[in-house]
């Protein structure tokens, strides 16, 4: 359900706020007059300033009894004040109002973000608690604040997305979801469909053991005088059983979130025109259902993708590579893009390689892959890039077709980085990186701005990318 949290700047503080909230470091007290001296206080609760601490004052109003929050900032950097502003949301669960003073210089954009996202909540049927209704920001930059919230509102979209159930979100309805979107956001929509997929033959395999019909949809934002074309490739996995590979109960629990990064495309898309990003930039995703049935594709198979490369399917559960090759194919021979970036949930290595805290980057070029670190190091969502071995190339070669989808002797090792490879197959040699997010777009617990469930992974790190293509580090290499 999109973020239910409205968001004002105001002048000064002041009115009928329930709640106050007042900032303070390691190096500044807060700035207010209190019944109790404030270092005493801050004292008494140990409170030293970091980010993500709150302690709560009772203070008169009126004839009632009022809360001042004193909310600690750290050092003031981005990623501390989006958890202030995190802790400060979460503090003001269940009331109308709060109202915000910022500390000195701050534009409010990152406490604003960090205070949209964790007041983010999904649930089907009555919730326990409801979000703030109402955060006021007091003197901040009008124009900073809007487009934080842009960019909040566009991640809890792509949360969204992710955290519905699979009964509802076949790729049918992820496709109404992408109409209504470019509807809203003035884009231009197609989706591929029924006999238009017939050279798609990777999305074709994979959706073939479901009653849910494939789809590819694609979605494009045009701005008069673009400096360049960025194609966004997601793994639209409505549900991923492994298909005749069949993955073990547990690990399918999780399976409805296979298509965090199509909902992450879904919402940077959503967002490009408010943010008036000056590149043009076509989303694709790829949606199949990944379901075992007499019909289902079987390991051994050979498939032949977009633009007619075969693969050898030896396991049929490494089925986003077969829909992300296509769409890749599909872009750089008929879109013709300066940079292609593919986002997908891929590989269990990668999780194990890196955690659930950084997502693993690959990139054949090394303008796109700085362009994207900078972007994670100011959006917080986390990076590290990994190698693209090339040593590791002949572990994907096929007996009978052109390649193999998955390591052929079942080794175990570098499974990350033989996706990837995989993927780079169908690039054509254009500038490509690779976002393998399987560890962090999923939480299971509410951390900082990150609420349990789908986190929204990479809309972030991709728009602050998009907004800043042609300037400084996100500039790309040149053809």
């Amino acid at each position: 359900m999109p973020i239910a949290t409205t968001l004002a700047v105001v002048h000064g503080p002041g009115g009928d706020a329930e709640l106050v909230a007042v900032p303070f470091g390691p190096d500044s007290p807060p700035k207010i007059d209190l019944p109790v001296p404030v270092t005493a206080l801050l004292d008494h609760y140990q409170a030293k300033g970091e980010a993500g601490e709150v302690v709560e004052v009772p203070v008169p109003r009126g004839d009632g009894v009022g809360r001042v929050l004193l909310y600690g900032i750290g050092a003031g950097s981005a990623a501390e004040l989006r958890k202030a502003g995190a802790a400060l949301a979460r503090k003001a669960k269940d009331r109308e109002r709060l109202q915000i003073t910022l500390p000195d210089h701050d534009d409010g954009a990152a406490l604003a973000e960090g205070a949209l996202l964790a007041g983010y909540t999904f649930t089907i049927g009555a919730s326990r608690t409801a979000p703030v209704r109402r955060i006021e920001l007091v003197g901040a930059d009008e124009r900073a604040v809007r487009r934080g919230e842009v960019i909040a509102r566009a991640t809890g979209l792509a949360r969204d997305l992710i955290n519905t159930p699979s009964s509802v979100k076949t790729p049918a309805w992820l496709a109404e979801q992408a109409r209504e979107i470019a509807a809203d956001a003035g884009l231009a929509v197609r989706v591929w469909e029924g006999d238009e997929l017939a050279p798609f033959g990777g999305i074709r395999a994979v959706a073939q053991g479901s009653v849910h019909p494939p789809c590819l949809i694609e979605l494009s934002y045009a701005p008069p005088g673009a400096r360049g074309h960025v194609v966004l490739a997601g793994k639209g996995i409505t549900f991923d059983s492994g298909g005749l590979s069949l993955k073990p109960t547990d690990n399918m629990k999780l399976m409805k979130t296979d298509m965090a990064g199509g909902g992450a495309v879904l919402g940077v898309l959503s967002a490009l025109p408010a943010l008036e990003a000056p590149v043009k930039v076509t989303g694709l995703v790829a949606c199949a259902e990944n379901a075992f049935s007499g019909s289902a594709q079987r390991p051994g198979d050979v498939i032949t993708q977009y633009g007619g490369r075969t693969v050898e399917v030896l396991n049929t559960d490494a089925e986003g590579r077969l829909v992300l090759a296509d769409a890749l194919a599909y872009a750089h021979r008929e879109l013709d893009p300066d940079v292609m970036i593919d986002i997908a949930t891929l590989t269990g290595a990668a999780r194990v390689a890196l955690g659930q805290t950084h997502a693993a980057l690959y990139a054949t070029d090394d303008a796109v892959a700085r362009g994207l670190l900078h972007a994670a190091e100011e959006s917080g969502e986390r990076l590290w890039r990994m190698p693209l071995v090339e040593d590791y190339r002949g572990m994907l070669d096929s007996d009978i077709a052109d390649l193999a989808n998955v390591d052929r002797d079942e080794t175990g090792s570098a499974g990350s980085i033989t996706a990837a490879l995989f993927l780079r197959e169908f690039t054509g040699g254009r500038p490509w990186a690779h976002l393998d997010i399987a560890g962090p777009a999923r939480s299971a617990a509410d951390e900082a701005e990150i609420t349990k469930g789908g986190t929204g992974f990479g809309v972030r790190l991709l728009l602050r990318y998009l907004a800043a293509w042609g300037t400084g580090p996100a500039a790309p290499a040149s053809r």
